[in-house]
């Protein structure tokens, strides 16, 4: 009975997986601002879907072997980018499928949003490069990388948390004859994670990197 559970959960994960990436991926919506005064866009909104791997001596990870210090990482986020000047932005990502599906399968908090202040450098053709500082906050509720995801060796969860300090580095290809523009970048990052109200006082570091793929409505710059 407590195969047939955990395989519900992984079908349920799985599941969630599929839908969230579809409403955000396809959906048809163009939120995006119009062209300020100055002849750019002052805001942009977008899915962003985030794929890589992390060292983690704290927390369980889902998709790892009970023991094991890290594993893979994935995300599907939303951000929204404000432009500050023309050549620099604010960009905030906020998680939603991790928390969610976290919560619904596993029984497990994982939220981390941040925000990144972009700079960018103008190419010559259809591509910018943009980059900068990240910073943001990591929430952790549920067990440590010692436990399994469940059953009997399940092990107590408890409260973490600690700044995210990392960096992005990117490529936006601009396309303006398309509805949204897409940028394809990298951040990597570490966490100092401590527990919280937690007996057993959980401390450690996640240190990872993650490939961004971000679908752009607004099209922050100036036009063409």
């Amino acid at each position: 009975m407590a195969r047939s559970f955990s395989n519900q959960r992984k079908s349920t994960f799985l599941a969630g997986i599929a839908v969230l990436t579809a409403l955000f991926t396809f959906s048809p919506i163009d939120i995006s601002a119009k062209e300020s005064n100055t002849g750019y866009k002052p805001f942009v909104i977008g899915p962003k879907i985030r794929m890589g791997g992390r060292f983690d001596n704290v927390r369980m990870c889902v998709a790892s072997p009970a023991g094991s210090k890290g594993g893979p990482a994935a995300d599907i986020s939303l951000s929204a980018e404000i432009a500050l000047k023309e050549t620099i932005s604010l960009d905030m990502d906020l998680p939603v499928f991790r928390p969610i599906m976290f919560g619904l399968a596993f029984d497990m908090l994982q939220f981390e949003p941040s925000v990144t202040l972009k700079f960018r450098k103008k190419g010559s053709g259809r591509t910018d490069l943009v980059g900068g500082p990240t910073l943001g906050i990591s929430l952790h509720y549920g067990p440590d990388y010692k436990s399994e995801s469940s059953g009997d060796k399940r092990t107590a969860s408890f409260f973490a948390m600690g700044p995210i300090i990392g960096g992005y580095i990117g490529i936006d290809f601009k396309r303006p004859s398309r509805k949204f523009n897409l940028q394809l970048g990298v951040t990597p990052y570490v966490e100092p994670l401590f527990g919280v109200n937690d007996a057993q006082d959980h401390r450690g570091v996640v240190v990872g990197g993650l490939l961004d793929l971000q679908f752009r409505f607004g099209k922050p710059g100036r036009a063409g």
